[in-house]
């Protein structure tokens, strides 16, 4: 067995989401965060998806750890799936053990799986590694940074980052141990790109404060923040301001209301007694007394805000005189949503404030100094970018390159399923595994396979036809024609006699079968399809599904 390091980005690599990565060193393997991701396009009643982890299956024995960088679904959201298929310690930091926690208690999980919370700094050996907890600045609280020594040389996994020296909850950004691993040595950085694109520093998540206490001053009716449930700094803030324009505030989304109650119980909120109204109370009170914290900023049809804006969610209506603050970016391919909420949110009569207009939002990624201050920092041998569209990792490694004086060799560009092998000396993708994806049902605990998906999108697209034959059990012949319904087929049907051809085809084949093909009912049904299929691909082109009945009488 060679002894080198190899790195395999299960997902994450080319797309927003499904962040997992698998580590491995001789018969050992690490895996670096467990996501989930959205389809770019709706995949036919399927909003989340997984990495596939069968891939890992014969890595079974070798798995020793899930280390979490922080608690976003992106990043964590996959954990229940995993751990429902390898039951291996997790190692994460408080708070996102506490997200953790309520995720695996609804796929009832808890007694099963071993929770290690670590703090920053907290080092941790994992059979052949050794893991430093580093703490980064983020949208989200008590987020890390991976120093993982490794027989072969110290590896740096940033995990979403940006160089906030002033965050609203917490320390800041641990440059000092980024610098003292970078003394030491560093052969790689695997490095966060998904703001590789914008040039300067990504600004602090106090930034939004000023924009937030104009609007609070200048609103006389009631405020709306539709926000991230993960992001905690924002939520404090929106909290903050609340006290000081003496508003209540009412959190409403299942996903919101979880959030503040686990931040509030591990004490990362800081929340005044009696801040914090239900909707009854909030219903009671005057418009100009009131603050709701949502869930909806990506105009998702369920969350609170969507609903808000075009119906009645528990009672309550966006009305003329509100005033909605989208305090989140929008994720790509979440446009056509969020455009079309924010249209009805203006039928309504109620004025909306988003992130072109006013400074209510910062991203939690580091841009382009950012990356430099990290990048020298740490001084790592090979740089490898990692989360983020194709096109910011090569930005990221094209802004190494220009600017910070790397050679191309020493820039590693690779996607999901790449086998990205380190030595020590060298850095090489030496081969591809095949990872798919998984898809979950709306449920959020089935999983739906591959296959289910492509059929599903096949009737969106080709229609379907229903066959059915009625044969006699004794001499094998057609008792009556056979009848063909058609949905969503084009340029098939009774008007133009291509259905009356279509049962000719049927009829001939029946009576060409072999005694063998007509005494077994699946080979009967196999060959009337595939016939019908060859018949309709070449009178339309079109590839409908066919679902052929027999009846044997």
């Amino acid at each position: 067995m060679s002894s080198v390091l190899e790195i395999i980005p299960l997902g994450g690599i080319g797309e927003f989401g499904m962040n997992c990565m698998a580590v491995r060193y001789e018969d050992e393997m690490l895996i670096l965060d467990a996501g989930m991701g959205f389809p770019e396009e709706t995949a036919y009643g399927v909003d989340v998806c997984i990495p596939n982890f069968d891939f890992l299956e014969e890595y079974r024995d070798h798995i020793t750890a899930i280390v979490l960088t922080h608690g976003h679904e992106d990043h964590l959201g996959a954990l229940p799936y995993i751990l429902k298929k390898f039951n291996v310690p997790v190692y994460c930091s408080h708070f996102t053990a506490g997200l953790a926690e309520s995720k695996l208690e609804e796929h009832e999980l808890t007694n099963d799986v071993l929770l290690h919370r670590v703090e920053p700094r907290d080092v941790v050996d994992i059979g052949v590694f050794t893991v430093e907890f580093i703490r980064v600045s983020h949208s989200l609280v008590d987020c890390f940074s991976l120093a993982i020594k490794t027989p072969v040389g110290t590896i740096i996994h940033t995990g979403d980052y940006k160089v906030d020296e002033t965050p609203v909850i917490g320390e800041p950004i641990d440059l000092r141990s980024f610098r003292r691993y970078g003394q030491e040595g560093v052969l790689a950085l695997l490095s966060d790109s998904t703001n590789a694109t914008v040039p300067g520093r990504t600004p602090s998540e106090r930034a939004v404060i000023p924009a937030f206490e104009e609007i609070f001053a200048e609103a006389g009716g009631r405020i709306i923040v539709a926000a991230f449930a993960s992001s905690i700094h924002r939520l404090q803030i929106v909290i903050d301001i609340a006290q000081q324009f003496n508003r209540k505030v009412c959190v409403l989304g299942r996903s919101m209301q979880k959030n503040v109650e686990i931040s509030d119980r591990l004490g990362y909120l800081d929340i005044h007694d009696g801040l914090l109204v239900s909707l009854n109370e909030a219903k009671q009170m005057r418009d100009n007394q009131i603050v709701f914290l949502v869930t909806g900023s990506q105009g998702e049809a369920r969350a609170a805000l969507s609903q808000m804006a075009t119906q009645s969610y528990k009672g309550l209506m966006i009305d003329e005189g509100d005033t909605v603050v989208l305090s989140a970016r929008i994720i790509p391919g979440n446009e056509r949503l969020i455009s079309r909420m924010i249209g009805m949110i203006y039928k309504r009569g109620a004025n909306i404030i988003e992130e072109k207009r006013r400074l209510v939002h910062v991203s939690g990624h580091a841009s382009q100094e950012d990356i430099r201050i990290m990048t020298e920092a740490v001084r790592p041998k090979f740089v490898v970018p990692i989360h983020g569209e194709y096109r910011m990792l090569f930005r990221h490694k094209e802004f190494v390159k220009n600017h910070l004086g790397y050679a191309e060799e020493n820039i590693v560009l690779i996607e999901n399923g790449d086998v990205l092998e380190l030595d020590g000396e060298r850095a090489a993708v030496v081969g591809k595994r095949e990872i798919g994806r998984t898809f979950i049902d709306d449920t959020g605990f089935e999983e739906i396979e591959s296959e289910t998906i492509r059929q599903r999108r096949q009737l969106a697209y080709e229609g379907m036809i229903t066959l059915v034959v009625t044969i006699n059990a004794e001499t094998g012949e057609l008792q009556s024609p056979p009848e063909i319904v058609t949905r969503g087929v084009r340029g098939f049907d009774s008007t133009n006699g291509s259905l009356k051809d279509a049962q000719r085809v049927v009829t001939a084949a029946i009576a060409g079968a072999s005694r063998q093909t007509l005494a077994d009912e699946s080979l009967l049904k196999e060959h009337v399809r595939v016939e019908l299929k060859r018949f309709i691909q070449k009178l339309t082109g079109a590839r409908p599904v066919i679902m052929p009945v027999v009846v044997q009488v």
